[in-house]
């Protein structure tokens, strides 16, 4: 794939015109995907997919295009040429950027990530004799993603790595489900089954009786799941620079009332894993790692090239839209095996759903208990709860009611298929809070 965005964009670059540029994006992956219910394959397939991304740039104008990559030159060639036609023509009708960020050559790259994963050919018999005698419903996906970036004047970015996905529920009778995403690059057989072995552990609980709880504050145990949740949320009027200057942002008292969270509290934007490439689709590179919230202080936000301009502060690279993209947050004392008896009375919260902002200026949000979701009482799980809506703000749960923070982290990948796997992952540990809302 490497060779077919490196020819296509050499002839793309090409038919450019005096005071033109271009930016290309590329977005491809080699992928096995199979589907599985009552624990048996529905479907299963092989996906080689490709599409690139133009960003054309005249006259202080900017048009974007796009197109699906055949890897026939000849058909992508001739798509690609009437996509800038297209575009050069419409530079003329459109309003001046007032905030235009020209293209530069600050360096290229390339990373290729290696991994000893599990081949397409030995998926089903691996995964298979592990959900027997569960109602398993779930996708998994596997194999290599790549992501490319160049501009007309050299630049160059190249990205590919390898890695899988299970993203499963497992149903009880009654409807009761507990949820699962098991994903790394490495394969390990035995770390897959005794995943497995877990959730079916849980699955177990799920069939007792559901309590209804009654609407009020619970302390509460938060998995590395649900955490990671909470944390999507920043990447959505959050941690953005250009949110907190509109005054739509959930941080704008930590920026202007210096309002701070837990001590416990830090996450950092680490790109040095290698979920997905430091460079954005402008062909900038962000720094490895970016302290965003260090023991409750906010230290930086995510600043656009765009926002820098437009606000007069200084770039850290990120994607335009200013969200998230590879943030982990540190790990506390806690080790998962005291959780239930340091609960002693209230929640364990494996998942939730459906989150939004109820007062985004005062950082609340809502959503409900999702699967897995139990009810603790005497230091012992009692039984699951009834499904539940909360409503709360993150300066509570992340600041004064946070109590202690799981001693390891867990990986939650993004696991989106739709037009493509997605690439990046949320690195968090789960939490102890002494207090959490439940409204509904």
């Amino acid at each position: 794939m490497e060779k077919v965005f490196n020819q296509l964009g050499d002839f793309l670059f090409s038919l450019l015109q005096a005071e033109e540029n271009l930016i290309l994006s590329f977005s491809g992956e080699n992928s096995q995907f199979i589907r599985f219910n009552n624990a048996t394959v529905r479907q299963t397939g092989l996906v080689d997919d490709a599409d690139l991304s133009l960003k054309f740039i005249s006259n202080n104008r900017t048009c974007s295009g796009s197109f699906t990559v055949s890897g026939i030159f000849d058909v992508d060639s001739a798509r690609g040429k009437s996509e800038i036609i297209r575009m050069r023509n419409e530079a003329q009708e459109i309003p001046e950027d007032p905030y235009l960020v020209l293209p530069e050559n600050s360096g290229s790259s390339h990373e290729i990530k290696t991994a000893n994963g599990l081949a397409f050919e030995d998926a089903v018999e691996a995964l298979v004799p592990a959900m027997s005698g569960m109602d398993f419903v779930g996708i998994w996906a596997n194999g290599r993603m790549f992501r490319g970036n160049a501009n007309n004047l050299g630049q160059k970015h190249w990205f590919e790595t390898e890695s899988f996905c299970l993203d499963f529920s497992l149903v009880t009778p009654e409807h009761q489900m507990v949820k699962g995403s098991f994903a790394g690059s490495d394969w390990d057989q035995n770390e897959y089954e005794a995943y497995l072995h877990r959730s079916r552990k849980k699955l177990a609980l799920m069939n007792r009786k559901p309590v209804k709880v009654e609407t009020g504050e619970y302390r509460t145990w938060f998995e590395s799941a649900a955490v990671s949740d909470f944390l999507g949320m920043f990447s959505w009027n959050g941690i953005s620079e250009a949110s907190l200057r509109q005054g739509c942002s959930g941080f704008g008292h930590m920026r202007h009332d210096d309002v701070r969270l837990s001590q416990k509290f830090s996450v950092v934007e680490d790109f040095s894993p290698g979920f997905c490439p430091k460079f954005n689709s402008n062909g900038e590179v962000a720094p490895e790692q970016l302290n965003l919230i260090e023991n409750g202080v906010l230290k930086n936000t995510l600043v656009s090239s765009r926002s820098a301009k437009e606000y007069g502060v200084k770039s850290n690279f990120a994607e335009g839209g200013e969200y998230l993209r590879s943030p982990k947050m540190s790990p506390g004392n806690l080790n998962q095996n005291n959780v239930v008896k340091t609960i002693d009375k209230g929640l364990y919260l494996s998942n939730i759903h459906y989150l939004n902002w109820s007062d985004n200026a005062g950082g609340r949000i809502t959503g409900l208990t999702r699967y897995a979701c139990f009810w603790v009482e005497g230091g012992e799980i009692v039984a699951p709860i009834e499904t539940m809506r909360f409503d709360d703000s993150f300066y509570n749960f992340f600041g004064e009611n946070l109590v202690e923070v799981e001693d390891k982290t867990s990986v939650n990948p993004e696991v989106e298929t739709y037009g493509g796997r997605s690439l990046g992952a949320t690195t968090c540990p789960g939490i102890l809070v002494d207090s959490f809302k439940l409204t509904l």
